[in-house]
């Protein structure tokens, strides 16, 4: 198989109306735990790298070892920029083999967001390499995204087509409520799925049909995972994430790209939590990390299973 960009994907994703996991990614254990958990279930898999990421890794590094676990696991997988604050970092990942690049410019003024996100639109299409842009702030801490709550702002339906009409991205990030980080809420969930069908269906009416949406930080925070770390040492008190259910209900409708970073966080940091403490003589990382990659791949199934559906969509 190969490393392509996100486009058939999502076509079938949206027809089949499940979603495909976008898994952020730091190192090898991660890489081989989430491509393997998608080989096992057949399913299309998305990397995506934020620039914390390219900063310790190197996008070189990073690129190959995404192309070793296409070669071991044998599935096509979209390599994908996660947040993307400038140009200058799109061409850089470009330049080194991305298939996929996301353009962060919802902190900008709307019309400089217009601009900016035309200018990567350009370059990117001109090497074959699909866009996806942001809409609306999503509150929460992760990686170099940091919006308080009191500035988190929903995306507005009619901005929406607005921005995919002039800007020609090939999927939009929207803000219903979803937020980045461990805790995403201090009441009760919720997600505004009245916006998300009413911006589906006005891009419909301008001739958008069948566009791919994206939720950012939909993580749910798997209770299992945020026990062991906190039973083993750690403290993670609170932590709340999007649950299931939610995710899936999104994922029938037209949200074809669900983000997972804090999930995978979690997994790694639980594993390795539970593997010192049960065994304290131990220091070669093998083993902790070795434990980490199979909670990670155990996770990552049940996502692929449970929540996204999208088992068998490399049919």
């Amino acid at each position: 198989m190969a490393l392509v960009t996100s486009k058939k994907m999502f076509e079938k994703a949206f027809d089949g109306k499940y979603a495909i996991g976008a898994f952020n990614i730091n190192d090898m254990e991660i890489i081989q735990g989430v491509t393997r958990a998608a080989a096992a279930l057949n399913s299309a898999c998305i990397l995506q790298v934020s620039k914390s990421a390219l900063k310790y890794a190197g996008p070189k590094y990073l690129k190959g070892m995404v192309d070793a676990a296409i070669d071991e696991t044998g599935i096509d997988i979209a390599l994908h920029l996660d947040h993307g604050p400038d140009f200058e970092t799109v061409k850089e990942v470009i330049e080194a083999g991305f298939t996929s690049v996301m353009f962060d410019g919802s902190h900008y003024e709307y019309e400089e967001n217009v601009a900016k996100t035309i200018e990567v639109v350009k370059y990117a299409h001109d090497k074959g390499v699909v866009v996806e842009a942001e809409l609306g702030k999503l509150a929460g801490v992760e990686d170099d995204v940091n919006v308080d709550a009191a500035n988190a702002t929903y995306t507005d339906p009619d901005q929406a087509v607005d921005f995919v009409k002039r800007t020609g991205v090939d999927s939009l990030a929207i803000a219903i409520g979803t937020s980045h980080g461990a805790y995403k809420f201090k009441g009760e969930p919720k997600l505004d799925f009245d916006r998300l069908e009413t911006i589906t269906k006005k891009l419909e009416a301008e001739g958008f049909a069948k566009y791919p949406i994206v939720l950012h930080g939909a993580s749910s925070v798997d209770p299992e995972c945020v026990k062991m770390c906190n039973d083993f040492g750690g403290k993670i008190n609170g932590a709340k994430g999007i649950p299931n259910d939610m995710l899936r209900k999104a994922a029938s409708m037209a949200v074809c790209k669900i983000n997972m970073d804090t999930d995978i966080r979690l997994a790694m940091t639980a594993g390795i939590r539970k593997f010192m403490a049960e065994k304290p003589d131990a220091f070669d990382p093998r083993g902790y990390l070795g434990d980490a990659r199979v909670l990670i791949q155990n996770l990552v199934e049940n996502k692929i299973k449970n929540v996204l559906g999208s088992v068998d969509s490399l049919k």
